[in-house]
């Protein structure tokens, strides 16, 4: 665990006070959270490989996300999910999947109008979204700042078996969306655009082997360069890449997110206080 500044570890007391506040923060103290409270306070940020999106990356990234129904992959406490709901559609729905009962309760707080589901993506049903189990029906765009590498995980994606933790969450956002919008190491991105002077493509063994397994490639953004950001990472500042997929999963009926059954997903739809 990453040791805080002096006034790294202020900020992050004063945004626990406004977490503890006993009334619906206002726009302000909600975006002051987000950008102060420290993920590398907890205990369990090295077990997860949590590293929060720098909120300009987050607003790029959103930048590309398409449709009215999103949903967020290892969504920390909510940076990303902020970013598509301030810079999307009006009615946009977001759905919010996250392990870390800490960072759903901080995202409840400070991205109130997402729906907050505290589940293991690797727990997931199998085809949620695709066969309706939970009523969540299928979403437009998946989106996911996640873990990276070798990061220890729970099980594996439908197809992939490979190291990279970010293919896994590729792979199932396949099953859950039409389009996807990631954040990836650079080395695990068929091309590099950030700090590159120019675009390229590179050949790596590992994506040609997802790829070979899922069908799914990943393409470019439209010309985002994410080493703007590099000074604005927490704890760690890893180089990385926009990456774009069309999973191709047709549209159907998309209904409001409900909430599950005794014993299925905790599920938190917005304005829930629980």
């Amino acid at each position: 665990m990453a040791k805080l500044t002096r006034q790294q570890a202020t900020l992050h007391a004063e945004a626990c006070e406004l977490l503890a506040l006993d009334r619906d923060l206002t726009p302000d103290e909600r975006l002051f959270v987000l950008d102060n409270w420290q993920e590398s306070a907890t205990s369990r940020n090295t077990l997860d490989g949590a590293f929060f999106t720098p909120p300009g990356l987050a607003v790029d990234m959103a930048v590309e996300v398409t449709g009215h129904r999103i949903v967020d992959l290892c969504a920390g406490i909510g940076a990303l999910a902020s970013a598509c709901l301030t810079y999307g559609p009006r009615g946009r729905e977001i759905v919010c999947v996250e392990r870390n009962p800490l960072y759903v309760e901080v995202g409840r707080r400070v991205v109130p109008d997402a729906t907050w589901i505290q589940a293991d993506i690797f727990d997931l049903p199998d085809g949620l979204g695709r066969d309706l189990p939970d009523g969540l029906g299928r979403f437009d765009t998946a989106v996911s700042n996640p873990p990276y590498g070798a990061t220890p995980r729970t099980g594996d994606s439908p197809a992939y078996r490979g190291r990279r933790f970010e293919y896994h969450v590729i792979a199932i956002a396949s099953q859950l969306a039409a389009h996807g919008v990631f954040l990836v190491p650079q080395e695990s991105a068929p091309f590099r655009a950030s700090r590159s002077g120019g675009l390229t493509t590179v050949d790596d063994p590992e994506y040609e082997r997802f790829t070979a397994a899922t069908g799914i490639r990943l393409d470019t953004n439209c010309g985002l360069d994410t080493s703007s950001y590099q000074h604005e990472w927490r704890g760690a500042a890893p180089r990385t890449e926009i990456v774009l997929t069309t999973f191709g999963i047709p549209r159907g009926p998309s209904p409001t997110a409900a909430e599950t059954a005794p014993g299925e997903l905790a599920l938190f739809p917005p304005g829930d206080a629980r």
